[in-house]
């Protein structure tokens, strides 16, 4: 994708091999921007690239409802989502 190419060139002098990194910066860029923002970036992404991302949350959701009822003891978030239904 375009943008994380980007995004990445941008930071790659400032991540290290802890991905803690990764997942600060992109909530920091995701922090000051609007549901439109990122819509516009979802219609820029290919159809693989779409459903990547989505695929990569449902995965992330469900391992994260698997902990919260007990299923999944070693699981650590990539990140905190303020919800988790």
């Amino acid at each position: 994708m375009r943008f994380v190419d980007e995004v990445y060139s941008l930071y790659r002098d400032q991540l290290t091999d802890d991905e803690d990194d990764a997942v600060s910066l992109v909530l920091n860029l995701l922090e000051d921007h609007t549901r439109q923002d990122v819509l516009n970036l979802i219609e820029e992404m290919s159809d693989d690239e779409v459903l990547q991302m989505v695929a990569i949350y449902l995965v992330e959701m469900l391992k994260a409802k698997m902990a919260q009822e007990g299923k999944l003891s070693m699981w650590k978030p990539s990140f905190q989502t303020p919800y988790i239904h």
